[in-house]
C-alpha cells in the first residue's frame, strides 16, 4: 500500500511537471513575433530520495523553475547598437527638416579637399538671390523704366522674405529638436524608474529561485532597450537578479542612473546640456536620440545659420555701400540695421518712386550697374569681409555643408541598421522562439503527459482492486 501511494503522488507530480512544460512552450509559441520576449524553458529535477527496503527511491519528477535563454553580453551589445541606430536616425530626421527649411532640394557632391552643392527650387534663397541681383542687371539695362523698378523691388522684398523664412524655419528645427530632447529626457526618466521597480520585484521574486522571473525581467529588458534608444547606456547584472544602469559623463566615467531599487539621480535638460546622476554631472552622449538631436542642432543647422548670417551682412553692407556711395542718411537700399538673416529688410523709405538707378538724374544707370557687378564679385574675410567668394558660391557652399551631412548620415544610418539587424539576429538564435524546436517540444511534452497520466490510472486501478479485496476480507 505505501509502495502504491507513494508511487501515485510522484506520478501526479510528474503530471504537473509535464504541464508546466506544456504551458511554457505554448507560451513560447505564442510570443514567437514577439521582440521584447525571451524563450523560456523548464529545469526539471526531484523533490529527493528515500531508502526503502528494495534501496534509494526517487520521490519523482518536479519542474523546479522556468528560466530563459538570455546572454547579458548580447543584450548589452543590441543596446548598443539601438543607441547608434537612434541617433543617427534622428540627426537624418533633422537635417531632413532643415533642407525642407530651406525651401530647395540639395545635391551634394564631395571630395577629400571639398564638398559642393547644387539647389534646386523656386522658391529657395539661392533662386531668391539670383532674381534680385538680375532685376539691379535689368534696371541698368533700362534705367527709367517704371516695371523694371517695380519688379526689383517686388524681388528685394522676396530676397528678404525669403532670408527670413529660412532663418525662422531653421529656428524652429532647433526649437522642435529641444522640444524633443526634452520629451526625451521625461520618457526616460520614466524608464528609469521602471527599471528600479522591476529591479525590486525580480530580487524579491527570485530569493530562491535565481532567473525565475523571467516575465519581469523581459519587461526590465524592453525598457533598457528603450533607455539606451534615447542616451548611451551601460548594463550590470548583480548577483541577486537586479542590474546597475550607467551612463558615461563627458571625460568617459560611468553615471550611476540606477542602483539596485533605486534612481540616485535622474535626467535634466537645460541649455543645450542633459544631466543626472547623484551629482548632477553632464551626460556625454555618444549615443541615443537626444545625441542625434543634439549634433545636428548645435553643428549643421547652427553653422548653416551662421552661414546665412554672414551672408545677410555681407548682401546689406556691399549694397548700401554701391547703392548710397556718398553715405546719404536715410538712401541706403537695405534697413542698415538689419545684418543678420533673421532681420535683413528693405530701407522702409524705399519705394518705385524713391529707386535709385543713378546719380546724375534720368539715364544714368551707373548705381544699377555698381550694385549688379556685386553678383561677380569675390569677397574674402582676410580682407575684411563676411564672406569668402560671391554671393551664389558662399551660399552654395554653406547649403553644401549640410547637404553633406546629410548624404554622410544617410550612408551611416544604412550601415548601422545592417550591423544592428545583425546582432539582432545572432541574439534571436539564441533567445528567439524556433517554431519546429518548438513544436517537437510541445508534442514530447504532450507524450510524457499521457504516458504519467497512464501509469496514474494504472496505479489508480490497483489500489482499487487492492481496497476492495482488503474489504472482502
Amino acid at each position: 500500500m505505501p509502495g502504491i501511494f507513494s508511487s501515485l503522488n510522484a506520478t501526479a507530480q510528474a503530471l504537473d511537471a509535464q504541464t508546466v512544460a506544456i504551458a511554457t512552450t505554448s507560451k513560447n509559441i505564442a510570443n514567437v513575433s514577439n521582440p521584447n520576449y525571451a524563450r523560456e524553458y523548464v529545469v526539471f529535477g526531484s523533490p529527493g530520495e528515500v531508502q526503502t527496503p528494495q534501496g534509494e527511491e526517487e520521490l519523482g519528477l518536479e519542474a523546479t523553475s522556468v528560466q530563459q535563454y538570455s546572454d547579458p553580453l548580447i543584450n548589452q551589445q543590441v543596446i548598443r547598437e539601438l543607441g547608434l541606430t537612434a541617433s543617427a536616425t534622428a540627426q537624418q530626421n533633422w537635417l531632413q527638416q532643415a533642407q525642407a527649411g530651406l525651401g530647395e532640394s540639395l545635391t551634394s557632391t564631395a571630395s577629400s579637399a571639398s564638398s559642393s552643392s547644387t539647389t534646386t527650387g523656386d522658391g529657395g534663397l539661392a533662386s531668391a538671390l539670383d532674381t534680385f541681383m538680375n532685376g539691379f542687371t535689368a534696371l541698368a539695362a533700362q534705367p527709367n523704366d517704371n516695371g523694371t523698378q517695380e519688379s526689383l523691388l517686388e524681388d528685394a522684398q522676396t530676397l528678404t522674405q525669403t532670408f527670413n523664412s529660412v532663418d525662422q524655419n531653421l529656428a524652429q528645427v532647433q526649437a522642435d529638436a529641444g522640444t524633443q530632447i526634452g520629451n526625451d529626457v521625461t520618457t526616460a526618466n520614466g524608464l528609469l524608474t521602471n527599471i528600479a521597480n522591476l529591479n525590486s520585484q525580480i530580487a524579491a521574486a527570485e530569493v530562491n529561485l535565481p532567473g525565475s522571473a523571467v516575465d519581469l525581467r523581459d519587461s526590465r529588458e524592453a525598457d533598457l532597450e528603450q533607455l539606451g534608444g534615447i542616451i548611451p547606456v551601460t548594463v550590470t547584472a548583480q548577483s541577486n537578479g537586479e542590474v546597475t544602469v550607467t551612463t558615461p559623463d563627458t571625460s568617459g566615467t560611468g553615471i550611476v542612473l540606477v542602483q539596485e531599487g533605486t534612481v540616485p539621480g535622474g535626467l535634466t535638460y537645460a541649455n543645450g546640456t542633459v544631466t543626472g546622476g547623484a551629482s548632477g554631472a553632464t551626460l556625454g552622449l555618444t549615443s541615443g536620440s537626444i545625441a542625434g538631436a543634439l549634433a545636428v542642432s548645435t553643428g549643421p543647422v547652427q553653422t548653416l545659420r551662421d552661414s546665412l548670417d554672414s551672408l545677410a551682412k555681407q548682401l546689406v553692407t556691399s549694397v548700401n555701400t554701391a547703392y548710397n556711395p556718398s553715405s546719404t542718411s536715410g538712401g541706403d537700399f537695405f534697413d542698415a540695421s538689419g545684418t543678420t538673416a533673421g532681420t535683413i529688410a528693405l530701407n522702409p523709405n524705399l519705394s518705385p518712386t524713391t529707386l535709385a538707378a543713378g546719380t546724375s538724374g534720368a539715364g544714368d544707370n551707373s548705381i544699377a550697374a555698381a550694385v549688379a557687378a556685386l553678383a561677380n564679385t569675390t569677397f574674402s574675410t582676410s580682407g575684411g569681409d563676411a564672406i569668402d567668394g560671391t554671393f551664389s558660391s558662399y551660399y552654395a557652399e554653406a547649403v553644401g555643408t549640410l547637404g553633406q551631412s546629410l548624404t554622410s548620415t544617410t550612408a551611416n544610418l544604412d550601415d548601422q541598421t545592417n550591423i544592428q539587424t545583425l546582432v539582432e539576429n545572432q541574439r534571436s538564435g539564441l533567445s528567439g522562439v524556433n517554431m519546429d524546436e518548438e513544436m517537437s517540444n510541445l508534442v514530447q511534452y504532450q507524450r510524457a503527459y499521457e504516458a504519467s497520466s497512464e501509469v496514474f490510472n494504472i496505479l489508480n486501478q490497483l489500489l482499487g482492486t487492492v481496497i476492495n479485496q482488503l474489504g472482502s476480507n
